[in-house]
């Protein structure tokens, strides 16, 4: 299956060239609209909205055949969105508009691109650095979104299509257990620690609360640049995550592919609304709440097809209460073993780290998936449960699933 790398290249354009792409983002979005109010909204199959709307739909947007298939599928693309979330098409802005081999050409020669306006074909130069030159060296990329940003820029996103290698068969698994203090431990012992990333996240939480006290009160001038402050605040913030978290996942990707190791990652979905419920101060729960990350789990996804490492998710249940020497969890229920940081098992004695013991668990859980015929966690729980038998209650892990068990 082939992957698609997205490039995001900025535009060179001229007073001339702008309005033809407004223009043309605007005959694309009315065409959208046009489609969606004249067509049954529970008709989502491309073929049977073209065949319904087309001729109607390219002589109302005056765009050529190419890009009216487009806006076709776009609204059938957002219908289905919509029908999974249970909730209509709102509408189409004039911020985007699709194309593909017909009506876009890039000429590696001048770094140039040529699109299909409303009216006729244009040039324009890409104002890119050596990152987008390499990754678009030698390639022919049949497909591209035209884009206006906020600020005004235009930006054509070329989407880039490769066979990614397979991924080798090891039976080797590198465990990652996600949190806040430490972003992530691996069963290696390696921390990529988070104690400066949760300090820079404290001072801007700072700032924004001073700013957005500051804009409740005060002149009207005062106010307008406070929420143009705290704009950019925001996009600092994030593209301070996004930074971190493309530089955790890299490493963590080629780490795997140096050792040739399978990664390991908790299945964290929902883990959001399932932590809120505890009782939480309102700084813990904002440092919780504010870190991205499903986007560090989205990065490590494609970087591990990109490079060709194996990629598997885990029940995160008890992996962070389990001893990952002796299997062990405590007797008492609501009780455990870790304090904070501090791992210290009552069953074998094992003292260590808490967030590289679950890693350890993460490890353990991910060869059985990887590995169906097993990874010896069977054999260590059967002497185990023998050790066990003193006990009057005990809760065991069996084959990755953990459950409590009456022994007698």
């Amino acid at each position: 299956m082939p992957q698609v790398l997205t490039v995001s290249c900025k535009l060179e354009v001229t007073p001339s060239q702008v309005e033809k792409l407004d223009a043309v983002l605007r005959a694309f979005a009315s065409c959208c609209e046009y489609v969606n109010k004249n067509t049954n909204q529970k008709l989502t199959n491309q073929i049977a909205v073209q065949s319904l709307i087309y001729k109607e739909a390219r002589d109302y947007s005056g765009m050529s055949a190419q890009m009216t298939i487009h806006a076709i599928r776009r609204v059938c693309a957002n219908r289905k969105t919509a029908k999974q979330q249970n909730r209509p098409v709102k509408g189409f802005a004039p911020t985007s508009a699709t194309y593909d081999a017909r009506t876009f050409t890039f000429r590696e020669k001048d770094w140039t691109v040529s699109l299909t306006m409303v009216k006729g074909r244009e040039k324009f130069p890409l104002h890119i650095g050596n990152y987008q030159r390499h990754l678009l060296a030698g390639t022919n990329p049949k497909s591209a979104v035209l884009a206006k940003r906020k600020d005004g820029t235009y930006y054509l996103q070329i989407q880039l299509e490769s066979e990614p290698p397979q991924p080798e068969k090891t039976l080797q698994v590198l465990g990652v257990d996600l949190g806040r203090t430490d972003i992530c431990v691996t069963s290696e012992g390696e921390k990529f620690n988070g104690e400066q990333i949760t300090q820079v996240r404290d001072r801007y939480a700072r700032v924004r609360a001073s700013l957005q006290q500051r804009a409740s009160k005060g002149t009207r001038s005062s106010r307008r640049r406070c929420r143009q402050l705290l704009q950019r605040l925001s996009g600092r913030e994030r593209r301070f995550q996004t930074q971190v978290n493309h530089a955790v996942s890299y490493r963590l990707i080629q780490h795997a592919k140096k050792t040739s190791q399978t990664i390991a990652l908790e299945n964290l979905t929902g883990i959001r609304e399932r932590t809120n419920q505890q009782p939480r101060s309102q700084t813990q729960r904002r440092r919780s709440n504010s870190w991205a990350f499903y986007q560090l789990r989205q990065f490590l996804t494609y970087k591990a097809v990109k490079f060709g490492v194996n990629l598997v998710f885990v029940d995160p249940r008890y992996t962070s209460q389990t001893c990952h020497k002796c299997l062990h969890i405590h007797p008492v229920r609501g009780e455990s073993y870790r304090s904070g940081k501090k791992f210290r098992c009552g069953h074998c004695g094992w003292i260590g780290d808490a967030d590289e013991n679950a890693a350890k668990n993460i490890s353990s859980l991910g060869l059985i998936l990887d590995q169906p015929r097993g990874s010896g966690l069977a054999c260590s729980l059967e002497q185990h449960v023998l050790g066990l038998l003193k006990s009057p209650t005990e809760r065991v892990s069996r084959s990755g699933k953990f459950k409590y068990r009456l022994l007698k």
